[in-house]
């Protein structure tokens, strides 16, 4: 078996590749859940669950961030296997691609689905299609008055491409920078500023911009969710190969755990509103908020670290596969629920047949895809090397 610290010396972190894959399923659990609550989602079931929005907060202040951090950590990685121009290139074509095509196959149904709910939209898909979705403007308002074409849930592929070519820009300056900026980190977030370091700047992001800029996705504007996630994305590339980090972050891993707890139980106390309502109590709950974003991440990565030290198949089967998971499950998720619209069934067997079927059609798009050469670039899969298919062709 793989120790610790045997892991700990190789480049394939086995440890954030788990985090990046239960990050990506939780997201789908999370989009079921969105048919459930009170909170604004493309369609609604007709069963709504109170008691799901505060197991909801648990998550959501937190595991796009990590996503976010995980990917700065793997940028940081493919830098030292390429120069700037390759992995741009790399890049782009990894993200970009899957990028487009979902703008104009995967995500369409879900714009159309939500104008037919919320409007009655009387015609059919093809007519959407034609006469609406490439309008480039807003349609359909003044509601639900969505702008199309859209991007939807493959956000995190825009701002992603978006933080790691301003990065190349910046390294193409500075190409010592991050080495540098690295080792300063280092000295800096000694202990136990590795916890109130950043806690302290996502507290303030919480605190400064999100009363002025919430939550958008639309890139442009979008200033809270730029500062929140660009954010974890340079703290996991400066702290990439920072071991001492990582090291303390497994060490505290419990003690981090409980803080987390503390500080969400603190966020959901105000949140609902057993106290009277002050500026002084909203600078409270945004701070507690900021803080148990850090926090829980921090929580998560020391976990994870002890954790997952060995590989194994399906590490390696789903870390390929997530990607075109996450690109088709909110799709899924949205026709799946249409469909079981006025079936009169329970709340518990409606969200069952969305989640098997949801999960049914992630495994059944990888299957296909991974087997047909064209198609693995639309959905952010390296093209299979020119031996392997000669191999793969050859007689048993």
């Amino acid at each position: 078996m793989t120790t610790p610290q045997q892991f700990q010396s190789s480049e394939r972190r086995i440890d954030l590749d788990w985090v990046r894959i239960l990050a990506f399923g939780l997201l789908i659990f999370y989009h079921v859940g969105m048919l459930y609550v009170s909170w604004g989602f493309h369609i609604k079931s007709a069963h709504r669950l109170t008691w799901l929005e505060p197991v909801m907060l648990f998550v959501n202040p937190w595991r796009l961030s990590l996503l976010f951090l995980v990917s700065g950590v793997a940028t940081r990685f493919m830098l030292g296997k390429s120069s700037l121009g390759s992995l741009a290139g790399a890049r782009s074509a990894r993200l970009l691609i899957p990028l487009i095509f979902g703008m104009v196959v995967i995500v369409p149904p879900q714009s159309y689905l939500q104008i037919v709910e919320s409007l009655g939209y009387p015609a059919g898909f093809l007519d959407f299609y034609t006469s609406h979705y490439f309008a480039f403007g807003a349609q359909f308002c003044p509601n639900p008055c969505i702008v199309l074409p859209t991007w939807n849930h493959l956000w995190f592929v825009v701002y992603l491409w978006v933080y790691t070519i301003a990065l190349i820009g910046v390294l193409a300056l500075w190409p010592a920078g991050a080495d540098w900026l690295g080792r300063k980190l280092d000295g800096v977030l000694a202990r136990p500023w590795l916890l109130i370091g950043p806690c302290l700047l996502f507290a303030a992001w919480r605190l400064v911009l999100f009363p002025a800029f919430p939550s958008t996705h639309a890139l442009f504007g979008d200033w809270y969710n730029h500062a929140d996630h660009a954010t974890a994305f340079l703290i996991g590339f400066l702290l990439a190969r920072q071991e001492g980090i990582w090291r303390e972050l497994e060490r505290q891993r419990f003690v981090v755990l409980l803080a987390a707890v503390a500080c969400f139980s603190a966020f959901i106390l105000v949140r609902a509103g057993l106290f009277a309502p002050s500026s002084m109590l909203r600078w409270f709950a945004a701070s507690a908020y900021g803080c148990y974003q850090w926090l829980a991440i921090a929580a998560v990565l020391g976990l994870a670290r002890r954790t997952f030290t060995a590989d194994s198949p399906a590490r390696r089967y789903l870390t390929d596969a997530i990607f075109p998971y996450y690109i088709v499950h909110q799709t899924a998720i949205i026709v799946i629920a249409h469909q079981l619209h006025g079936s009169g069934l329970s709340v518990g067997t409606e969200a069952s047949i969305v989640i098997v079927g949801t999960a049914l059609t992630c495994v059944a798009t990888y299957e296909i895809v991974r087997r047909v050469a064209w198609l693995r670039p639309l959905f952010g899969l390296r093209a299979v090397p020119r031996t392997v298919r000669r191999v793969e062709q050859q007689p048993a």
